[in-house]
C-alpha cells in the first residue's frame, strides 16, 4: 500500500490533466495552474526558510565528525569540525556541491555468529549526486524556452550535455542519467528490507512524480515531437505575464507541465525542502568553538541564581542517602547517630 498510493495518485494526476487538456482547459494547466504552482513554491519556499531562521539556537550544535581545535600539538580535522568561518565555508562548500556526509556513510548488517559489520555505501552517494546533478543540468537546459535570445552558458551546456550526438535529435546524457538514478534509488527502497521498512508513501510519491515529468518530457523530444516554437512562445509570454496558447500543444505537454506544477507545490511541505534546510542547519553552519569562547544561554533569566551541584546536595543529602545514592558528603554525625 506504501507504494500503491503514491503510483496511483500521480497516475491519477496524469490522467486529470490528458482528460481536461482535450475538453477545453488548456488555458488552466497552461497558464492558471504554473502561475499559481509558481506562487505557492516561492510563497512556502520563503516561510519555510524563515520559520527556521528564526527557531533560536542558544548552543553551539555543530555535528563533530573530527579532532576539535585543541591543543597545539594536537592535529584539528578542520573540514569535519571546523572552528573558523573559512573551515564552515569550505565544510558547506563540499557538503553542498558533493554531498560529503552521504559520502561518509556506512551500511550495518547481521552476518553467522551473530556479529555486526560495517562496510561501504557508496553506491547510495554516487546514485544521490548522479540525480541531483542531472536534475540540475535539465532545469538549466530549460532555460532557453523562457529566454530570448537564449544565455551563452545554457547552451554551452546544452552542448555539453548532447556532444555524444547519438540519434537526431541527439540524446541528452542527463536525461538518461536522472532516469537511471531514480530507478535505483526507487529499488533500493523496495529491495533493501530495513530501507523498505521504514518507507513512507511521502518517500516513493516524489520518486512516482519525478521519473513520471522525465519520462513525459522525454517522450516529447525522442517520441511525439511537439510543436517547440509554440511552446516557447508560451513559456517566454508567461516569463513577460503575457502568455497566450495559440495552438494545439499536446496532451503529453499538458501532462508534463501539471506534473510540473505539482512538483513546485508539493516540494515547500515535504522531505525536498533539504535543498533550503542544509544551509539553515546549525549542525552544519556553526563553528565548534565551545572550547574557545565561553557560550552563555540567552534564555537565562538574569534574576535567577545558580544552583550548584553541592548545593543540590546540602538540601537533598538525607534523601540521597535514604535512596543509596552516592554523596559527595556524608551526613554529619549527629545525624547518623540520632539514626
Amino acid at each position: 500500500m506504501k507504494i500503491l498510493y503514491p503510483f496511483v495518485a500521480v497516475l491519477g494526476l496524469m490522467i486529470f490533466a490528458a482528460v481536461g487538456s482535450q475538453v477545453g482547459m488548456e488555458a488552466l494547466f497552461g497558464i492558471v495552474f504554473p502561475y499559481l504552482a509558481l506562487l505557492i513554491f516561492i510563497g512556502g519556499f520563503i516561510n519555510k526558510v524563515v520559520g527556521w531562521a528564526k527557531s533560536p539556537v542558544p548552543f553551539r550544535i555543530p555535528t563533530t565528525c573530527g579532532q576539535a581545535n585543541s591543543l597545539p600539538w594536537i592535529k584539528q580535522a578542520t573540514l569535519d569540525n571546523p572552528s573558523t568561518t573559512s573551515g564552515v565555508v569550505a565544510r558547506m562548500a563540499l557538503e553542498i556541491l558533493l554531498f560529503r556526509s552521504l559520502f561518509r556513510n556506512t551500511q550495518a548488517d547481521v552476518y553467522d555468529g551473530p556479529k555486526l559489520r560495517y562496510g561501504s555505501s557508496k553506491y547510495l552517494w554516487l546514485f544521490g549526486l548522479l540525480f541531483h546533478y542531472a536534475f540540475a543540468v535539465i532545469v538549466i537546459r530549460h532555460m532557453r524556452l523562457f529566454a530570448d535570445p537564449i544565455p551563452f552558458f545554457v547552451s554551452m551546456l546544452e552542448f555539453a550535455d548532447g556532444f555524444l550526438q547519438i540519434g537526431l535529435p541527439h540524446l541528452y546524457q542527463s536525461d538518461l542519467v536522472i532516469l537511471g538514478a531514480i530507478t535505483l534509488l526507487f529499488l533500493r527502497r523496495i529491495v533493501l528490507t530495513n530501507v523498505r521498512y521504514i518507507s513512507l508513501p511521502a518517500d516513493y510519491f516524489p520518486l512516482f512524480l519525478i521519473f513520471a515529468i522525465a519520462a513525459t518530457g522525454m517522450l516529447m523530444r525522442y517520441v511525439t515531437r511537439v510543436d517547440v516554437v509554440n511552446i516557447k512562445q508560451l513559456a517566454v509570454g508567461l516569463t513577460t505575464l503575457h502568455p497566450k496558447i495559440v495552438a494545439d500543444l499536446g496532451v503529453t505537454f499538458y501532462v508534463h507541465i501539471f506534473l510540473v506544477c505539482t512538483l513546485l507545490v508539493y516540494f515547500p511541505f515535504s522531505k525536498l525542502m533539504h535543498m533550503g534546510g542544509v544551509f539553515m542547519s546549525p549542525t552544519r553552519n556553526m563553528a565548534n568553538t565551545s572550547r574557545m569562547v565561553r557560550h552563555i544561554n540567552p534564555w537565562n533569566d538574569p534574576n535567577l541564581k545558580p544552583h550548584s551541584y553541592a548545593a543540590y546536595e546540602d538540601e537533598f543529602r538525607q534523601f540521597m542517602v535514604d535512596a543509596d545514592i552516592p554523596v559527595d558528603k556524608e551526613l554529619p554525625a549527629e545525624t547518623t547517630a540520632a539514626e
